[in-house]
């Protein structure tokens, strides 16, 4: 992609008392970095410029008022929130919770208007930026009443893809929330995602169980076989490559993942344990199924060394390339896989 493209990819800064701010940075100055994109950054320009001074990074930044003045080969920042943050590191509090939401509306207000063409966004705190604003569990919940499309949380990582069925409720709730509309929309969404954003042309998809060892035949829950089975079967009939349920205890040990492009998991952590022991700091979690391309880093706010300057930046470069790269897919419409 060449300067002449005018991607512009914007970046919400997530709390500031965290890691957020440090790894946007870091990312943006790294040596593997092409900058063959316009970048944006949704904060306070005294914020961002105060942070880049204590972590010691050489950063250009540039001040804007509107995305016309942008360039190329600095850090651009539109102000969202003109008061001056005073920075706490590794606390959570109402003002990191304020500025966080400021600065992800700030980036979807322009994300709507098509001004930039991918979110990258840092970690918030889920708990300080809850408000009469903010009432949702997440980026993604968050993101799916703003835009067209069902949102679906997408961990992505250059030797694994793990989708979730259900996301960020409690486990009691989880075999009651699963029904026959929710996993054939699920499997969809994913199917879909691996062709348009991927270049996977006949993607390969594995689902896993419920229950453990796939409920036993009943012994161990029923829910397998009333509903995931059928439903898998109905979803591979109508021509998409899905297979399982696979019992998940042994599915990630005995490397059987590897025979597939992307793995449906039933909850939160039955699919992200694996997925962030296998590659923490090296994955993505992408959403898919929205008109509009958002990624951030595999990791939280790291309260504990945020403002020590060791915080490692791989995960959010990572985010960053992908977010690009799926920006390209489906404005090229390419069918070649992308290595992140």
């Amino acid at each position: 992609m060449s300067k002449n493209s005018d991607t512009i990819l914007g970046f919400s800064v997530g709390d500031p008392n965290g890691v957020g701010i440090e790894v946007i940075l870091k990312s943006l100055t790294s040596d593997d970095l092409n900058h063959d994109f316009k970048s944006v950054l949704f904060s306070n320009y005294n914020l961002v410029k105060k942070q880049g001074s204590i972590f010691d990074l050489k950063c250009n930044f540039k001040q804007i008022e509107n995305l016309d003045e942008a360039d190329y080969d600095c850090i651009n920042i539109i102000n969202i929130d003109d008061n001056d943050f005073d920075i706490n590191f590794g606390q959570s509090n109402k003002a990191g919770g304020e500025h966080s939401y400021k600065s992800l509306l700030g980036a979807i207000n322009h994300l709507k208007k098509k001004e930039i063409h991918g979110l990258i966004t840092a970690p918030i705190n889920k708990n300080n930026i809850q408000s009469d604003f903010f009432k949702f569990k997440g980026h993604t919940d968050f993101l799916e009443s703003c835009f067209d499309g069902d949102s679906l949380m997408f961990m992505v990582s250059e030797n694994l893809k793990v989708a979730l069925l259900t996301e960020h409720i409690p486990i009691n709730e989880v075999a009651k929330s699963i029904s026959s509309s929710l996993i054939e929309k699920r499997i969809h969404i994913v199917n879909q995602s691996l062709k348009k954003d991927f270049g996977i042309k006949n993607p390969k998809i594995a689902m896993l169980s419920i229950n453990p060892h796939v409920g036993d035949g009943g012994v161990i829950g029923n829910q397998d076989d009333l509903v995931l089975i059928p439903t898998t079967n109905s979803v591979r009939a109508k021509d998409i490559d899905v297979l399982g349920p696979y019992a998940s205890d042994s599915f990630f040990g005995s490397s059987l993942y590897k025979s597939f492009d992307a793995v449906v998991a039933a909850y939160h952590d039955q699919g992200l344990i694996p997925f962030k022991t296998m590659t923490f700091g090296n994955g993505v979690n992408f959403t898919a199924g929205l008109e509009i391309v958002r990624t951030s880093p595999d990791h939280g706010t790291a309260y504990d060394i945020a403002g020590k300057g060791i915080a490692s930046y791989t995960s959010f470069l990572k985010a960053l390339l992908l977010a690009r790269e799926v920006f390209n897919n489906r404005l090229n419409k390419k069918t070649t896989s992308i290595v992140i």
